[in-house]
C-alpha cells in the first residue's frame, strides 16, 4: 500500500508532531503571504523608477520600502522559526517513536521478539534518526508546496492571464517527473536499511562467536586461499553491497534534483520569454510583468524543493515503516495512543525485563489484582488444559493437560524440541495458548496483573539474566537482599556460590558486565540459581537448573529446591536428567504430539 504524503501513523504516535504540523503550517501561510507582498511591492516600485521620471529618489518610496522590508524581515523570520521547530520536532518524533517502539517491542511474543531483535536494535538504534530529515526537510517543502503555488499562480493570473496559464500547464510537469523519479527509486531506502540490518546481524553473530573463532585459529585467513575459511570475507562483501547501495541511492538523488532543476528553469524561462517579447509590443504593463516574472520562479521552487529532500527523508520513512510494523500489529488495531505500555517479554531479553518488572511490582501491588498470594511459602495452583502452542511445525506442546501443585517438585521432561521451555513461557504469560488454557488458582494467566503476578515467580530461563553492574544489583532483581544474611547463606551455600564469593575481594560489590561478563559460564549459573532460591517467591520456575554443575552442586541445588517444595511453595522444573528426574513427585510427559502425566 502506498504511503500517503504525510503519514497518518506518525501523528498518532508522536504528539510532539501534531503541534509541530499545526505551526509549520501557520508559518508555511506566513511565509506565502510574505512571499507575495515583497514581490508586490518590488515590481511597484521597479516600475515607478522606471516609468515615472518624477520619483527616482528614495524619498518618494519610503512607504513601499519600508512594507517591502518588512516582508523579508518577516519571511526570514518565519523560515528561521520553522527550521529551528522542526529540528526540535525532529528530535522530540524520534524519541517518543524510539521509546514507543521499544515498548511494543517487549510486548511481541519471544519467538517474533528473537527473530526481529536485529531489526528493531537498527531500527531504534539509527534507522529512526532519519526521521529527522523527513520533518526538517521533506514537511516544510511539502507544506509550501501545497500552499505556495496555488497561492501565487493566483496573483499571477490577476496581474497577467497569459503567465498564469503558462505556470498552469507547466506546473504539472514537475510532479510527474518526480512520480518517475519516485518509481524509479521505489524500494530503494527499505534495501539499504535490510542490507544495514542483515551487515549488524552477521556481525553481531561475528563479535558473539569470536572466542569460538579465536579457539579454532579462524578468526584471521593465514594465507589468501584461506581466507574463503573465515567470516571476514563474508562481513566484507555486506560492507560492501551496503556501501555500492548508499552509493547508487545518493547518485540517483543527485541526478533527480538535477532534473527538476533543469525542468523547473526551463519553465520560468517560457513565462520570461512570453513576457519580454509582450513588453516589446507594448501588449502588457511593466508592473504586471514584473509581478509575473518575479513570482514565476516561486511557483516551482517548493516543488522542486521536494522533490529534492524527498530521498534525505525516505531513509527515515522506511526505518519508521518497520517501527510502525511493531507498533501497529495486523493482528489488532491501534484505538488509542494515548499511553502505550511496555510488557516484558521474550526469553532471554524477556528474562531481563520480567525480572525487573517483577522487583518494581513489589512496591506496586494492587489489592485488587485476582490470583494473590499470602507468603512466599503459600504456592499456587498450575492448571493446564489441552495447552496447545503453534510451532514450526504443528503444536508443541501439543494437548498438554497437567496439575502443578504447591508443596511438590514437578518435572517437565520430554526430548528436546517438545515445549517445555514454551510451556514455562505459557505459565508467565508471555505466550497466548493458541487452543486450551493456563489458569493459576483457578483465573486465567491472561487475567491476571502481570506485574502482579510476575513478582511472585522466581523465574530461571536456560540462560540466566545478568545485567551490567554488581553482584548486589543482580541479587536483587527478584527481591533477595544481602540484608537477609541467614536466606541468602543457606542460598549460596546451596548453589556453591558461597566459594565464588569468597575468591572475590569485594564479594558483593564486585562488577560485571553485560551477561555476566567477569565470570565464567558455571560462576553465572551459580549466581542465578542463588538469586532464585534467596527470592521470597512461592513460585518457582526452572529451565535446566542444573546445567553446567558438577554432580555434587547438582544434589546441593535439588536438596534445595525440594525443601522450597516442602515449605509449600510451587515448583516446576525442566529436565531430563536421572538426577532431576529422581526428586520429580510429579512428572509431566511433554510432547509435540501427545502428552502423558504419570505420578513419581
Amino acid at each position: 500500500m502506498a504511503r500517503p504524503p504525510i503519514d497518518p501513523r506518525l501523528w498518532r504516535h508522536a504528539r510532539s508532531a501534531r503541534r509541530y504540523l499545526a505551526l509549520s503550517v501557520a508559518l508555511s501561510v506566513a511565509i506565502t503571504g510574505a512571499l507575495v507582498v515583497t514581490a508586490l511591492e518590488l515590481a511597484s516600485v521597479l516600475a515607478g523608477v522606471i516609468t515615472e521620471p518624477g520619483r527616482r529618489g528614495i524619498g518618494a518610496w519610503t512607504t513601499e520600502l519600508a512594507v517591502l522590508a518588512v516582508a523579508i524581515a518577516v519571511r526570514a523570520a518565519a523560515t528561521w522559526w520553522q527550521a529551528r521547530l522542526a529540528h526540535r520536532a525532529g528530535a522530540d518524533v524520534v524519541a517518543e517513536l524510539e521509546t514507543a517502539a521499544l515498548a511494543a517491542a517487549a510486548q511481541l511474543p519471544p519467538r517474533e521478539l528473537d527473530t526481529r531483535r536485529t531489526e528493531l536494535a537498527v531500527v531504534v538504534g539509527s534507522g529512526l534518526a532519519g526521521l529527522r530529515g523527513y520533518l526538517a526537510g521533506y514537511l516544510p517543502a511539502l507544506l509550501l508546496a501545497a500552499i505556495v503555488p496555488p497561492t501565487v499562480m493566483a496573483v499571477i493570473a490577476a496581474h497577467d492571464p497569459i503567465s498564469g496559464l503558462i505556470t498552469v500547464l507547466t506546473v504539472p510537469l514537475i510532479p510527474i517527473f518526480m512520480i518517475l523519479i519516485g518509481l524509479l527509486t521505489k524500494g530503494r531506502a527499505a534495501a539499504t536499511l535490510t542490507a544495514a540490518t542483515r551487515l549488524s546481524d552477521q556481525l553481531l553473530d561475528l563479535f558473539a562467536g569470536m572466542p569460538t573463532l579465536r579457539a579454532l585459529g579462524r578468526e584471521m585467513p593465514a594465507a589468501a586461499e584461506d581466507s574463503g575459511r573465515t567470516m571476514a570475507h563474508r562481513v566484507r562483501e555486506l560492507g560492501d553491497a551496503l556501501r555500492q547501495r548508499t552509493m547508487r541511492a545518493l547518485r540517483l538523488a543527485f541526478l533527480s534534483s538535477m532534473v527538476l532543476e533543469m525542468l523547473a528553469t526551463l519553465c520560468v524561462a517560457l513565462v520570461a520569454v512570453s513576457i519580454g517579447m509582450r513588453l516589446v509590443f507594448g501588449h502588457m504593463s511593466l508592473y504586471a510583468g514584473l509581478v509575473a516574472l518575479i513570482l514565476a520562479p516561486e511557483v516551482y521552487w517548493p516543488l522542486r524543493t521536494v522533490g529534492e529532500r524527498f530521498h534525505a527523508a525516505q531513509d527515515g520513512m522506511a526505518a519508521a515503516d518497520k517501527a510502525f510494523a511493531v507498533l501497529e500489529p495486523e493482528a489488532s488495531a491501534v484505538e488509542d495512543d494515548s499511553a502505550i505500555e511496555a510488557r516484558p517479554d521474550a526469553e532471554e531479553m524477556g528474562g531481563d525485563r520480567v525480572e525487573e518488572a517483577a522487583v518494581q511490582a513489589v512496591s506496586h501491588e494492587n489489592p485488587l489484582a485476582p490470583g494473590r498470594f499470602a507468603s512466599a511459602s503459600d504456592g499456587a495452583i498450575i492448571r493446564l488444559r489441552g495447552l496447545n502452542i503453534a510451532a514450526r511445525d504443528g503444536f508443541a506442546p501439543a494437548a498438554l493437560t497437567a496439575q502443578l501443585r504447591p508443596g511438590e517438585v514437578t518435572v517437565l521432561a520430554g526430548p528436546n524440541g517438545s515445549g517445555k521451555s514454551t510451556t514455562l513461557q505459557a505459565i508467565l504469560g508471555l505466550l497466548t495458548p493458541d487452543r486450551g488454557s493456563v489458569t493459576i488458582d483457578g483465573v486465567d494467566v491472561g487475567a491476571l496483573d502481570p506485574q502482579r503476578w510476575w513478582s511472585r515467580v522466581a523465574w530461571l530461563p536456560q540462560r540466566p539474566v545478568l545485567v551490567p553492574g554488581t553482584l548486589r544489583d543482580n541479587l536483587e532483581l527478584l527481591g533477595a537482599s544481602t540484608d537477609e544474611p541467614r536466606d541468602l547463606e543457606s542460598a549460596c551455600t546451596a548453589t556453591g556460590f558461597d566459594a565464588v564469593l569468597n575468591e572475590l575481594p569485594h564479594r558483593w560489590d564486585t562488577v560485571v558486565g553485560q551477561g555476566g561478563l567477569g565470570l565464567s559460564l558455571g560462576q553465572r549459573q551459580r549466581l542465578a540459581l542463588a538469586r532464585v532460591l534467596a527470592a521470597p517467591r512461592p513460585v518457582l520456575l526452572l529451565d535446566e537448573p542444573t546445567a553446567h554443575l558438577d554432580s555434587a552442586s547438582e544434589a546441593t541445588v535439588l536438596a534445595a529446591l525440594t525443601a522450597r517444595a516442602r515449605a509449600g511453595a510451587t515448583v516446576v522444573v525442566v529436565g531430563h536428567r536421572r538426577s532431576v528426574l529422581a526428586i520429580a513427585d510429579h512428572i509431566v510427559r511433554v510432547h509435540a504430539t501427545a502428552t502423558e502425566a504419570v505420578s513419581a
